[in-house]
């Protein structure tokens, strides 16, 4: 099991320095364009522009370039914004992603707990009305647009009953750090949770409860039964671990993706100053060296975020770990 995390952990590291290449060519050796031009900004004068060729190396060979972007980025971290009056990216990227982070960890609490107690349920009660009804449940969630129930969340919350007793407790629209209020924090953000979970709930527990419905037959799932255990234990500790093998996978992938950016819209209806806003802001200014960072930032928790599911694998699936899989 050892010789496989550290198999993982060498193709992680190669994934990420292959990343790191890709998008340094994507934006900085794209034929026709000078990225000393594209990252001094529009209108900048002869001065600032001479700066950054000097400073980023666009005088000298691509691997050179290459080297003293990443160095840059990841060691001295001192990548500047012209576009952003001369403003350091790394930091910015930093703030943000606490908010990104906080945000996108509680919806995922929030849609792993509800999804796998209805896929279970659902599953274990298959044909019935609670099955049906759940999953057309599921379905109305997904169905949901999130920046359409962000804003039904705050019409509710913020404007028509905020001074009633149900929602009086709700803060106005933004962060709070944890640091300095926790339960501020939650409460600014538990609208945004739920608000963000309803849609991978729907997804989530449709995909639990058909695979828990699909190992029924499995001759693994036979043999427990026939030893006579209770079809709950069944049920939970022989088919649930099996079937979460398409859960982790799906959820390694989602969250990644959230936090790298993929809650933008959740971010911008809840006034949430994220990952997703600052890289969306940074394409309508055409901030060079702000895109590239986040654009980093987030490949980097997706390939994080797939070598943890396949470190899980190793403890979900033996066949995994015997090399049989």
């Amino acid at each position: 099991m050892a010789m496989a995390v550290l198999r993982r952990l060498g193709q992680t590291l190669f994934v990420l320095f292959g990343i790191s290449v890709l998008v340094f060519l994507v934006f900085f050796a794209t034929p026709g364009a000078d990225p000393t031009a594209r990252i001094a900004g529009r209108n900048a004068s002869p001065q600032t522009i001479a700066r950054v060729r000097v400073e980023y190396g666009f005088d000298r060979p691509l691997p050179v370039q290459y080297v003293r972007m990443m160095e840059k980025l990841f060691v001295t971290r001192d990548l500047t914004s012209y576009v952003n009056r001369g403003e350091l990216v790394v930091p910015e990227v930093f703030q943000a992603a606490p908010v990104t982070v906080s945000l996108v960890t509680g919806a995922a609490l929030i849609w792993v707990l509800a999804s796998v107690a209805m896929g279970t349920l659902a599953a274990a009660l298959r044909g019935t009305w609670v099955d049906r009804g759940l999953m057309m449940l599921g379905l109305v969630g997904i169905s949901i647009p999130v920046f359409w129930l962000g804003q039904v969340a705050n019409l509710l919350t913020q404007s028509r009953y905020h001074d009633s007793w149900l929602f009086s407790w709700v803060p106005g629209l933004g962060y709070v750090p944890f640091t300095q209020d926790p339960l501020g924090w939650f409460r600014a953000l538990v609208i945004p949770w739920v608000t963000l979970a309803v849609l991978f709930v729907g997804i989530y527990s449709r995909v639990l409860r058909a695979d828990l419905v699909a190992v029924r037959g499995e001759d693994f799932m036979r043999t427990a039964r026939a030893k006579g255990l209770s079809p709950a234990r069944v049920l939970l500790f022989h088919g649930l671990r099996t079937s979460m093998m398409t859960f982790v996978s799906l959820f390694g992938l989602d969250f990644a993706q959230l936090v790298g950016g993929g809650a933008l819209l959740t971010e911008v209806v809840f006034g949430l100053q994220g990952v997703g806003r600052l890289t969306y802001q940074a394409l309508g200014n055409l901030d060079l060296p702000l895109i590239m960072a986040t654009v980093m930032y987030s490949a980097v928790f997706v390939v994080i975020a797939n070598a943890v599911v396949d470190m899980l694998y190793l403890l979900l699936d033996p066949r995994v770990r015997d090399g049989r899989a």
